[in-house]
């Protein structure tokens, strides 16, 4: 078992290294540090200009491996990390094929660094490894300073109470078993900007929603039940008025990582995500575990 990191020099910072780090140690497994080179799409015209390449990818590779290892080696010690260069025609191709080579169990990538400080922004190699990753996919928030213990805290897993979703969750609590965490089942109950026509009233759009809550906290219960989930287990139902607020409000500590499910989509071992789901992600102030269905 690994954990495997995309990793650049100059792009998204440290945010990837510390993630990977405390999902390593919490897993008590070795941590794989890859570096996509661009493969040219056609052949070299001359042997000049493969050698050029050659050293270019060389020197690449060699700055973001250096960069990498001062950015861990500020961290605490104790973890095994493998430095690895991959040349592939994308980013997300060479990944995957990282992933399969060393029968990873963990994808971690970075937001892209147009994003605001503390929220997750999916760049252009993320959304295509979560359409196509066969394995989950960790995201680190823009700037994620990394757990203040050095490994994760909590697990918190997203319910949006569809019986689609409830082999996530067992999957989320199957995984706090493994790496012996808390265990925490949310569902987040939004009321969105045109939830009700104006004439319903507030009073009644409230009292709607306060049904709503009845009903989510029955089908957490329920989970519980059915034995998906523990005793110890947290369940929960957040609601605020848009997802930024519900997000905001759902206490999270320290160290902790939010599990998302997949949509069905193709082959059913990838990631997709749906809409709820990526509303919940750019809206997290934690890492996002995206497992698929």
């Amino acid at each position: 078992m690994t954990v495997v990191v995309g990793y650049l020099s100059g792009k998204g910072g440290a945010a990837p290294l510390r993630l990977g780090v405390a999902a390593a140690r919490s897993a008590r497994t070795s941590l794989t540090m890859a570096t996509i080179v661009s493969k040219p799409w056609l052949t070299p015209p001359s042997v000049r200009t493969d050698t050029r390449y050659g050293t270019w990818a060389d020197q690449l590779a060699a700055e973001s491996a250096e960069e990498a290892q001062g950015h861990i080696a500020a961290l605490p010690n104790g973890l095994s990390v493998d430095y690895r260069r991959y040349a592939d025609r994308s980013a997300s191709g060479g990944l995957v094929q990282v992933v399969e080579d060393l029968s990873a169990d963990l994808l971690v990538l970075g937001s892209s660094a147009d994003g605001k400080p503390g929220q997750i922004e999916v760049g252009s190699t993320a959304d295509r490894l979560l359409h196509s990753s066969p394995v989950p996919v960790a995201i680190a928030p823009c700037g994620y300073r990394g757990a203040g213990a050095g490994r994760f805290t909590r697990i918190t897993c997203a319910y949006p109470g569809t019986p689609e979703a409830v082999p996530v969750v067992q999957r989320s609590a199957e995984m706090a078993e493994q790496l012996g965490l808390p265990l925490r089942v949310v569902t987040f109950a939004v009321r969105g900007r045109t939830m009700y026509p104006p004439e319903v009233g507030l009073h009644a759009e409230d009292s709607i929603l306060v049904a709503w809550e009845e009903h989510a906290r029955e089908l957490l219960a329920q989970l519980r039940a059915d034995g998906v989930v523990g005793q110890n287990a947290v369940l929960q139902v957040v609601a605020g008025n848009g997802w930024g607020q519900v997000l905001g409000v759902a206490d999270w500590q320290d160290g902790e990582i939010l599990a998302l499910g997949t949509s069905p989509r193709g082959d059913a071992k990838h990631v997709f995500l749906g809409s709820r789901a990526t509303k919940i992600m750019r809206h997290s102030p934690v890492p996002v575990l995206v497992l698929p269905g």
